[in-house]
């Protein structure tokens, strides 16, 4: 951090769960430097803009400048919390992503998106603000249940489908040994870390505010994100990226997007790893595309999509990687 991100003053934001793994000994690594540790709540529903304004609250009750260096250190939520705090504490501050679970660590801290959630749907309010450096040391992952690793997995999955076949099917050949290992640091563990690493910063670093290329990552996320509101997030982020998958996959075979059998194939590797595949009987398919048309991605009116033609390969490149799909292919979809 001292050459990415030199600074008079560092401050860490973690959250209870990652707090009392790793703060300390974070702390302790700057060896005598200005350094302080903030905490939050750990989960997805204390990603508000309530938990933004302590935040910030507390960075100015500390004094801090814009000499200060924001470090999050957590998962997903502490990433994206934390690096819009970064991203607006006086109009701007460096942050450095340190990922301790498997999906921050291959897809959240990686290309710079923050926000907070609302009540009308997840991260609609942030900023794009991209991290000064990210540093992954997969041991963090030894601490990981087996819930946090499928959810991990199910963006691996993701990255294959958009972008490598052969990567999705090692995916789908790793899987009981990365589950089987409950974390521990592992050649076939390490090796997806780095590939998926690869194959979302190369997309970034091709469109970092999302204006064509960028839009690929969003495969599965526009139901996942409506499920995940309509849970009052319950249902994980892992957990709705794959029901998303099966959902948006199987609506871009319906409407003659994506060649046949692409989500059947996508099914097979997600029931491999343990994720799921269909809406939970308690939200309704209308409570979910109502939250859908509020997404970011709609456009003129129109719920806009990022689909695959086949594994490895996107539809959309004449469109901008965007395509919208009627809504009642959506909803036969979920049938």
């Amino acid at each position: 951090m001292r050459r990415a991100a030199p600074a008079h003053r560092y401050v860490i934001i973690t959250d209870s769960n990652v707090g009392p793994l790793y703060a300390l000994r974070a702390e302790e690594s700057f060896d005598g430097e200005a350094v302080g540790t903030l905490m939050i709540p750990a989960g997805e529903v204390h990603k508000t803009r309530d938990t933004w304004g302590r935040l910030t609250d507390e960075l100015l009750s500390l004094r801090c400048g814009r000499d200060t260096t924001i470090v999050a250190l957590g998962g997903g939520v502490v990433g994206d919390v934390a690096g819009f705090v970064a991203a607006t504490y006086m109009r701007g501050v460096p942050v450095v992503q340190v990922p301790t679970t498997l999906l921050a660590m291959i897809d959240a801290s990686i290309g710079g998106k923050t926000g907070v959630d609302t009540p009308q749907g997840k991260n609609m309010v942030g900023s794009i603000h991209p991290p000064l450096a990210v540093v992954a040391d997969p041991q963090t992952l030894a601490t990981l249940g087996v819930e946090q690793l499928r959810a991990g997995l199910a963006e691996a999955i993701k990255h294959g489908v958009i972008a490598d076949s052969a990567y999705f099917e090692s995916v789908g050949r790793a899987i009981p040994a990365i589950l089987s290992g409950g974390g521990e640091p592992s050649d076939a563990l390490f090796a997806l870390v780095v590939r998926s690493i690869e194959i979302k910063s190369s997309i970034v670093l091709h469109d970092e505010r999302e204006g064509g290329l960028r839009k690929i990552l969003n495969f599965g996320h526009t139901v996942a994100h409506a499920i995940e509101a309509a849970s009052g997030y319950d249902v994980s982020h892992g957990d709705a990226v794959a029901i998303g998958m099966t959902v948006e996959s199987r609506a871009a075979e319906l409407a003659g997007v994506a060649e046949a059998g692409t989500a059947d194939a996508i099914m097979h590797v997600l029931k491999a790893a343990g994720l799921p595949f269909r809406c939970p009987p308690d939200i309704s398919v209308d409570r979910v595309v109502e939250l859908m048309r509020s997404d970011k991605k709609v456009r003129s009116g129109r719920i806009e999509y990022a689909l695959p033609e086949r594994i490895g390969a996107m539809a959309g490149a004449s469109s901008g990687w965007a395509v919208a799909i009627d809504e009642n292919t959506v909803r036969e979809a979920f049938a």
